[in-house]
């Protein structure tokens, strides 16, 4: 069945409702159950989840939603790619591959550009994503190869390369730390809110989101898109899309938002390369696709969800002395009900239409008189 973007009818946004009430429900009750398996106050480490997550506006303006820029630009790659059939789990170095390219177009045009240098920057951040997307996405269509495989082998790539440049080349200058030197003030991103860290990446990542549904709902590239994604062989047997084309460009299109992650990380919160500059965003990319079931605008909810889950683990550390990784913990104990829950519902469907099937079956005349 060919992946559904229409507009939210008032039926579906309460069951979006729904599902997601579900979701902070099973996130809360996950949370209070491993606090307490390890020895920690259930209560406490849900007062400080909430507290560093929605409890005041610096909490949402400097933590959750800077967090959730990232995921969202992350989640819309990975969700585009899975819908193409795509299994792009190589957003992670696509990411720091997009950080990489922006912190050297912002060392070298900021002092000459000026305010222009932070848009460009993004701008390149961008394709060096997709470029870093490119080899898989040829590997695939000429070789066949697993992109699972490659993708995975490309994040190590990015990871160690980006080790050595803040180590070599790029490090500051007093050669003291692995980072690299600050970015130009006036090659970062601007701030929406005063007194807080929100920038405008984050309008960028709704833009982006907006323009990838109209985009997937509403265009000839986005029709074959899902075509191919929904079934590729039956695409194929049409004659009527490439569909190697296709997801080669969906693939490059996927690195390239993936690389605007990391080029907004670079230019609105961290202003450095660091050697640790994502701490898995990529990989927390999939969990809000999923949980966005691949639909664009519903992964700006579920990107806003896990980057408050992200954020309020942090207080949680700081506050209640409940280790981070609890996030971690968390976000794929969601992403394996949420499996589940699909694998019983998809039963749940194929006996019905067996059920149907046969009552129409029994009904034909023309079956009844053979």
């Amino acid at each position: 069945m060919i992946a559904s973007f229409r507009l939210l009818n008032g039926r579906r946004v309460l069951r979006v409702v729904i599902a997601g009430a579900w979701v902070v429900m099973a996130i809360a009750a996950l949370v209070a159950l491993i606090a307490v398996a390890s020895g920690h106050d259930a209560a406490s480490a849900l007062t400080a989840l909430w507290h560093g997550s929605l409890g005041s506006r610096y909490a949402i303006f400097s933590a959750t939603l800077v967090r959730a820029t990232p995921l969202i630009l992350t989640g819309l790659a990975v969700a585009l790619a899975f819908t193409a059939g795509v299994w792009n789990i190589g957003a992670e170095g696509q990411l720091l591959a997009g950080g990489t390219a922006a912190t050297v177009t912002a060392l070298l045009t900021g002092p000459s550009l000026g305010w222009a240098s932070w848009p460009l920057s993004l701008a390149v951040g961008g394709l060096a994503g997709a470029a870093w997307a490119f080899l898989p996405a040829w590997l695939r269509r000429r070789f066949g190869v697993l992109e699972v495989i490659s993708t995975i082998m490309m994040n190590f790539v990015a990871l160690y390369l980006v080790g050595y440049l803040v180590r070599g080349p790029l490090q500051e200058p007093l050669r003291i730390y692995p980072q690299s030197a600050p970015i130009p003030e006036v090659a970062r991103l601007p701030l929406l809110v005063d007194g807080a860290r929100l920038h405008v990446g984050f309008v960028l990542a709704l833009l982006c989101a907006v323009g990838l549904w109209w985009g997937l709902l509403s265009t000839a590239a986005g029709f074959r898109v899902r075509v191919a994604g929904s079934n590729a062989d039956a695409a194929r047997s049409a004659g009527l899309i490439d569909v190697g084309r296709t997801t080669m460009r969906a693939f490059l299109v996927s690195g390239l938002l993936a690389g605007l992650a990391g080029a907004v990380e670079v230019t609105g919160v961290t202003y450095s390369l660091y050697e640790n500059l994502s701490p898995g965003y990529g990989y927390t990319a999939i969990a809000v696709a999923l949980v966005g079931s691949l639909h664009p605008v519903l992964t700006v909810f579920s990107g806003v969800l896990f980057g408050a889950l992200e954020a309020g683990a942090s207080a949680m550390q700081r506050d209640a002395g409940v280790p981070s990784v609890l996030a971690t913990v968390v976000e794929a104990s969601i992403i394996l009900l949420l499996l589940g829950a699909t694998a019983f519902r998809g039963v749940g469907l194929r006996q019905a239409l067996r059920t149907r099937s046969r009552r129409q079956t029994r009904s034909d005349p023309l079956t009844e008189g053979s």
